[in-house]
């Protein structure tokens, strides 16, 4: 909760002044049976001293400040509720955001190793939750707690006896209550943690939807689900026995008190001690003082489950966020990529993804990789945008170390086309500006042009307005890399890369995809890494990588005399013998 209260300081005078109007809103509503005890005892009981004139004026007066408190009353509780309401909105939205801008801020390896959906729950959960705190802190909790002060301020003006049953029945009570909630937070603890685990594995079986469906695997996936919901639902009923449990145990307490307040009210108005007016007061305080407490149970759950979440939400801002230098040096427009003796390996993995790799590239210059799966190509490329930082050697810009470099204003310039292509719902123009929110529609389509897009253009009714997919245009499988590649172009990147930009094509679109990048190739630099080797086969240079190392280097007429693996992998591709 520390983690709580550190926000909450962020309002303080917005908190501040929504407990000023809790406390004004309880304390002129608790006015109320006072002015009824003076009502009985100072006129209805001696009627018969007053005159009828006397006796109507003074009635109408009492009753008047009776309306008089309510009114404050209920003007204090709707500004109350709407303050309230501000602070629960603006701690909700801080923390999610300071959650999400920390996630997106964590090393690349993070998320390739859990969840998305996980942390997603995570975040939504924390909001939730601590929203809800807060508004049962100050509406239940803290009212609670003025009322109590208030009814034993007054009932120390009436009979001491009385402050002594009440001091005692709240702490049995939250002591009851606090022994039964140890079991409650150990219960939500694995609640949330299957929460999670469900969010993340439905959040992974929507994303792949298509592979579902096309295999028939509707019911596996559904069973599967159920099975997490099932454990969920298990929890989840056992936490509601221990609440009721809470409950149940308050209930019985809290009618045992109210019922021992009563009979002693009742000895003393026999003894003469207690007037009717101060009888009637303390049985209606005692369901004022009472009935809150009887909410200990759900508030106890409630504070549970918020504890639970703001740890989750710790471990989210106890992770360790990308390094950055102290001092990041501007890289400026990229004109050279050197990588020396650049090695690298999986946290998860015994051997080197990539080892003692060299190579250099300039501006102008395309160069492709090459290898069979599991060589390092993909491994080089999240190296090469900044997404995983070597294990030994250099990887420089323009002369600047990556551990130096601004990553920022680096990956700017960069052009990232890639097998799988993610397009967005909406527009064209939509999807181009994800990469440069500022670009206008002229610089769109040119982009769509340079990237050889004519054919969208020609079914595009609205233009860049058009919207793709459902209700819009269809487009293909080429036509997505196409989109991919306009969208690249579109940041007047320093470096293109294409990494198995179209290996899922059939071999006429790979044809005409290959051409459009070889005429856009001169004015940056540009690296293909591809498994159809005939897409590479125009490039300046070619690495053949095998096992994280590069065997072979060259353009392809050298590599094909050199009859290595190079070469048995083009005779493979071209089905020769």
């Amino acid at each position: 909760m520390k983690l709580l209260f550190t926000y909450l300081r962020n309002y303080r005078r917005l908190i501040a002044l929504a407990l000023f109007l809790a406390t004004i809103n309880q304390c002129f509503s608790l006015l109320d049976p006072i002015i009824f005890r003076h009502v009985i005892d100072d006129y209805a009981a001696k009627s018969s001293s007053f005159s009828r004139g006397e006796f109507f004026k003074g009635v109408l007066f009492l009753l008047g400040l009776a309306l008089g408190t309510a009114f404050i009353s209920r003007v204090a509780k709707n500004l109350q509720d709407y303050y309230t309401n501000v602070i629960t909105q603006r701690l909700g939205a801080k923390i999610y955001s300071d959650g999400l801008a920390h996630s997106l801020e964590l090393p690349y390896e993070v998320f390739a190793d859990q969840r998305s959906g996980e942390t997603l729950a995570k975040l939504q959960k924390v909001r939730t939750d601590a929203e809800r705190m807060v508004l049962a802190g100050i509406n239940t909790v803290f009212t609670t707690l003025v009322g109590f002060i208030f009814v034993i301020i007054y009932t120390l003006t009436v009979h001491w006896v009385f402050v002594l049953v009440y001091g005692l029945a709240v702490p049995i009570i939250a002591y009851l209550s606090m022994s039964l909630g140890k079991k409650i937070r150990v219960t939500q603890k694995k609640i949330v943690e299957q929460m999670n685990a469900l969010s993340g594995s439905t959040t992974e079986s929507l994303r792949n939807i298509e592979l579902v469906k096309s295999l028939g695997l509707a019911k596996q996936e559904i069973e599967r689900l159920n099975s997490t919901t099932d454990k969920i639902l298990k929890l989840e009923l056992e936490k509601i026995k221990y609440v009721r449990a809470v409950s149940f145990v308050q209930g019985t307490v809290i009618n045992f008190i109210r019922v021992s307040v009563l009979f002693l009210m009742m000895y003393f108005v026999f003894a003469g001690e207690l007037s009717f007016g101060e009888f009637f007061s303390l049985y209606i305080y005692s369901f004022f003082l009472f009935t809150p407490l009887q909410e200990l149970g759900n508030i106890l759950s409630l504070y549970r489950e918020t504890e639970v979440s703001l740890e989750n939400f710790q471990q989210i801002l106890d992770m360790p966020t990308e390094e950055k230098p102290l001092n990041p040096i501007p890289v400026g427009r990229i004109n050279n990529i050197v990588f020396s003796q650049v090695c690298f390996r999986y946290s998860s993995a015994n051997n080197l993804a990539l080892d003692s790799v060299d190579f250099k590239i300039k501006q102008g210059e395309k160069i492709a990789f090459v290898g069979p799966s599991g060589s390092g190509k993909t491994s080089l490329v999240k190296l090469l945008v900044g997404l995983y930082k070597p294990l030994s050697g250099q990887i420089l810009y323009n002369s600047i170390d990556r551990g130096e470099a601004e990553l920022g204003g680096l990956r700017e310039q960069i052009g990232f086309v890639t097998q799988d292509t993610q397009l967005f719902a909406g527009t064209i123009g939509d999807n181009l500006r994800f990469v440069r929110p500022l670009a206008t529609d002229e610089e769109c389509l040119q982009a769509l042009d340079r990237a050889a897009c004519g054919s969208i253009l020609q079914r595009a009714n609205l233009g860049l307005q058009t919207t793709i997919g459902e209700g819009g245009v269809k487009v293909s499988g080429g036509e997505r890399q196409r989109l991919a590649i306009a969208r690249a172009l579109l940041r007047n990147p320093a470096l293109l890369i294409f990494d198995e930009a179209t290996s899922a094509l059939d071999s006429i679109t790979e044809s005409e995809i290959s051409r459009t990048v070889e005429n856009i190739s001169g004015e940056h630099m540009t690296i293909l890494i591809a498994h159809r080797l005939s897409t590479v086969i125009h490039a300046d240079r070619i690495f053949v990588l095998e096992r994280g190392k590069i065997i072979e280097s060259g353009k392809h007429t050298e590599l094909i005399e050199d009859r290595g693996l190079y070469y048995a992998m083009w005779r493979q591709q071209q089905g020769e013998k």
